[in-house]
């Protein structure tokens, strides 16, 4: 989603988050080997304070006048596929709020939607979009806070595409962007994002839920045979991955999935080597701090958190979402 007016502030490179009253925060420059440096990241809840002392205690932290980029978290949008309208390209989002008014619990006048073709519009793949539908109440909220820190917002982004530019730089150091490579991170305690991409371009994804502790409980038993594994919880958890990939052999017969990478914060290596054996192929680590130099240190739950703002550096400017 594009914002009609952009005025240069500060170099460095910013992106937020703000949902559930929590801001989190990525500051980092591009150095001249093509790395992001992380210069400052770190999370910030409002708690008890109003908005404009929360404001005020951000200033306190470096944040004001930045151009921020914004990324909404999955639970202040939907992400809906559709077939793509027979219409002019100029004419895809009007034809597209048509065609989603009752997929969506709020009145059409009352939201923000943005739409992007499935796969990039490739040659054989469906003619379906991506429709990306927010609530103007939530794009509000980001404004004003966004106007009290004296921020331009050239442009707000989802989760779901920065998922896919992190996994797209993966692959690409790994001489491995044209193949269909998936990518699933943790989003919370609650929720999961899987994502699969191909040459840069958004195919498929899905948001899967965890049952209650999943991220607590082990998924395997160690070595010595100490571990109580629930495997209710952990079936459950493989049945939708598997389920997943089952649908994305059907529908992309022509683009065999090339591999699996995982981001769970500090159980990250163990999720890997746990998937790699019940799905039986090679399911690796992101290791997304080789890529971004100073993400090093904070708590792991900061760190999880502001991972996915790193995917929102990497956008393609000319490219719709």
């Amino acid at each position: 989603m594009r914002w009609p007016w952009k005025r240069r502030k500060l170099s460095d490179s910013f992106v937020v988050s703000w949902a559930g009253q929590t801001l989190a925060y990525v500051r980092a420059r591009l150095r001249e080997d093509g790395l992001y440096e992380v210069l400052q990241f770190g999370v910030e809840r409002q708690g008890s304070d109003s908005v404009e002392e929360f404001a005020k205690r951000l200033q306190g932290l470096g944040l004001k006048g930045f151009d921020a980029h914004v990324m909404l978290r999955p639970e202040q949008y939907q992400m809906l596929q559709i077939d793509a309208p027979a219409v002019a390209p100029e004419e895809m989002r009007a034809a597209a709020r048509w065609q989603i008014r009752d997929m969506v619990d709020m009145h059409m006048d009352d939201i923000t939607l943005d739409v992007m073709r499935v796969g990039g519009g490739r040659v054989g793949a469906p003619g379906q979009l991506f429709v990306v539908v927010a609530g103007n109440a939530v794009l509000t909220e980001i404004l004003r806070l966004g106007q009290l820190l004296q921020w331009d917002v050239p442009v707000v982004d989802v989760q779901e595409t920065a998922q896919r530019n992190l996994q797209t730089l993966v692959a690409r150091r790994d001489g491995r962007v044209e193949r269909a490579n998936a990518a699933l991170m943790m989003l919370n305690e609650h929720q999961a994002l899987l994502t699969v991409s191909a040459n840069e371009e958004l195919f498929y994804t899905r948001r899967i839920d965890l049952a209650p502790d999943f991220m607590d409980k082990p998924w395997q038993q160690n070595a010595a045979g100490d571990y109580v594994v629930d495997d209710d919880i952990a079936q459950r958890f493989l049945v939708e991955i598997q389920r997943s990939l089952d649908v994305w052999d059907r529908t992309w017969s022509d683009l065999p999935l090339d591999g699996l990478w995982v981001e769970a914060g500090g159980r990250t290596e163990e999720m890997a080597s746990w998937l790699s054996k019940e799905l039986g192929f090679a399911v690796k680590p992101m290791n997304l701090d080789a890529y971004f130099p100073g993400l090093e240190g904070g708590s792991v739950q900061a760190r999880s958190q502001c991972l996915p703002l790193l995917g929102v550096l990497l956008r393609i400017e000319d490219r719709d979402i």
